[in-house]
This record gives C-alpha cells, sequence and structure tokens, in this order.
C-alpha cells in the first residue's frame, strides 16, 4: 500500500487480517516499488509507445488485450518485473 490515510484506518487493516491478506507499506516517495505503477509502464510500453490508434475503441481495446495476456503472453516479462523481492545495498558509511 503507499500510505494513504484510508488504507491505514482500522477497519481496513482489521477487515486484511480476516481475509488473511498481509498488508505491505511502500516507503514514502517511492513509486518504483509499487506494483501496479510497473504494469502500468509495461502496459504504456507495449500499447502507447510509437503506435497510433485512429479512434478511442482502438486504443481501448489495445490496453484491454495487453491487460488480457498478462498471465499469457506477458507473463514471462512480467514475472521478473512484478515482484517483491528487491535488492539491498549496504550503508555507503561505515558505523562509527
Amino acid at each position: 500500500m503507499d500510505n494513504a490515510r484510508y488504507q491505514r484506518c482500522r477497519l481496513v487493516l482489521e477487515r486484511a487480517a480476516h481475509l488473511g491478506i498481509e498488508v505491505l507499506f511502500l516507503p514514502t516517495y517511492s513509486p518504483n516499488l509499487n506494483l501496479i505503477e510497473r504494469l502500468w509502464k509495461f502496459v504504456r510500453k507495449e500499447c502507447l509507445y510509437a503506435k497510433y490508434y485512429e479512434n478511442f475503441e482502438l486504443f481501448k481495446y489495445a490496453l484491454q488485450h495487453c491487460l488480457s495476456e498478462t498471465t499469457g503472453r506477458h507473463k514471462s516479462a512480467l514475472s521478473s518485473l512484478l515482484t517483491l523481492e528487491f535488492q539491498t545495498f549496504l550503508s555507503a558509511t561505515p558505523d562509527l
């Protein structure tokens, strides 16, 4: 979750616990860690970069088709992009 106030309310946290959902809060100002932002970046690359659509219906179809292929044609590309495993780095300054 991206730390919106309504995501941290007691009702949401209790409901998530009741449903067995582990809630993970992202650090402040970290859209690169938000999985939906990564998915939208992928969709924009697939559907928008250097592409022209004659009308809104064709554009909408392209988006829907791309999203429908997330578990098919795009599965391997998205499997590494949509992961919660991140590389961590040691502190650049030694502990004094």
